[in-house]
């Protein structure tokens, strides 16, 4: 019975090390993760919490239209309720801060011959400008495979939404998810469609005016002149889904490592 017992205790304490170690383990590791995480997050700020609508509003509005819903953490336009061409308690949503230069990163899919767009620098001045896409350059997202503007050239997903085409395309079918990029520094302008560079220019030069001057908005004297402003998203009247939306201050970021050289 006493050997029994002494095999007993000496399995418990052989179980009891091995469950410290293994916590210990565990526990280790996910500080690591998590510094890891937190490393690469450095800088970056959340646009969606994936919870809320909280940080956006609709243009010329102070609160979000309806049909902006939250859903499985992603930003929804549902747009069954047409108005026009856009939705009805839709709208254009824009962020309630804004931006210099920036690094914007988030997921978009778009529903069969949906429309939308990703537009930076907005003005929001409704008095002036009526849209938020009549100072807005824009990242076109679409269904090139159903929507009638993949028929137009510079109207396409991922183009620099009539001014500059995406080359090469990598847009996903309808449904399915892409990860866009847009970086806008000190006047370079790249993005970034599913890991590939399909824009680059020079914004505010010669060549930009001159590509704004054979664009739709040749007559819109504010598009695309304004080096700081507000991110949004289109309601075009088509369902769309954002996710994963970040963006990193570029400006604040250079500042910062002009600091840290100087010490």
């Amino acid at each position: 019975m006493l050997r029994n017992l002494l095999v007993y205790t000496s399995l418990a304490t052989l179980l009891a090390c091995q469950s410290n170690h293994s916590e210990t383990k565990e526990t280790s590791e996910s500080a690591t993760a998590n510094a890891a995480t937190a490393s690469e997050e450095e800088g970056w700020e959340n646009l969606f919490d994936g919870k809320t609508t909280k940080g956006w509003h609709t243009y010329g509005k102070d609160s979000i239209g309806k049909a902006w819903k939250v859903q499985d953490g992603t930003l929804h336009l549902d747009a069954s309720n047409k108005k026009d061409w856009q939705t009805s308690e839709g709208g254009d949503i824009v962020t309630d801060q804004t931006f210099e230069d920036f690094h914007l990163k988030l997921d978009w899919k778009v529903a069969p011959n949906g429309n939308s767009g990703i537009m930076f620098y907005v003005q929001e001045d409704p008095a002036k400008y009526e849209y938020a896409w009549q100072t807005a350059p824009e990242m076109q997202v679409l269904d090139n495979a159903g929507h009638p503007d993949a028929k137009i050239v510079k109207h396409r997903a991922g183009d620099l939404y009539d001014l500059i085409t995406s080359s090469p395309e990598t847009v996903k079918p309808a449904g399915e998810w892409n990860h866009a990029e847009i970086i806008s520094n000190n006047g370079a302008l790249e993005f970034y469609l599913n890991g590939t560079k399909v824009v680059s220019t020079t914004m505010w030069d010669d060549n930009w005016k001159a590509l704004i001057a054979g664009s739709k908005f040749k007559d819109m004297p504010g598009f695309g002149t304004f080096k700081s402003g507000r991110i949004a998203l289109q309601d075009h009247g088509d369902n769309v889904w954002y996710r994963n939306i970040r963006i990193k201050r570029l400006d604040e970021a250079a500042s910062d490592a002009a600091k840290t050289d100087a010490n």
